[in-house]
């Protein structure tokens, strides 16, 4: 079974997000899919309620994820790591305890271009910012689901 890990900042906007789409588009039985944060500023919380509307809007539900911290034992358990944005990429890789653990993070956006672009966190934006980061994972998601 492949693993893979989707990790921003306080783990309530596009790391769930990112976790509700990909699970939509593999097979439960050879892919599992989590997400986390590099903070532990909502540790246990419900996604924001603007994640879960956008999510609600394509027919996903993800009011069954809890947020998390990102810890060094995640690099054991996962095979791929996406990072959100550069600055939590480098938080991740700060944990990172060999090449091997390094090799399995990436930039989500690096999927659709090699420019390493970041999935904007629309946490202080208004409703469109959660509609154009759903966009975004979504079209990243789609080449990662097709490469698992």
């Amino acid at each position: 079974m492949k693993k893979v890990l989707m990790v921003c900042l306080g783990n309530i906007c596009r790391s769930p997000l990112a976790e509700g789409i990909l699970e939509a588009k593999v097979d439960p039985e050879k892919v599992l899919v989590d997400s986390a944060g590099t903070a532990a500023y909502h540790v246990g919380n419900l996604p924001d309620k603007r994640s879960i509307e956008v999510a609600a809007k394509y027919g996903l539900d993800i009011t069954n994820q809890r947020a998390r911290k990102f810890v060094a034992t995640d690099f054991a358990k996962f095979d791929f790591i996406y990072a959100m944005d550069e600055s939590n990429y480098n938080n991740i890789l700060l944990l990172a305890k060999n090449k091997k653990d390094e090799d399995k993070v990436k930039l989500i956006l690096n999927e659709i271009s090699e420019d390493n672009h970041s999935v904007p966190d629309p946490y202080y934006g208004g409703e469109q910012g959660f509609e154009n980061v759903y966009k975004m994972l979504d079209e990243a998601c789609t080449i990662i689901a097709s490469k698992l």
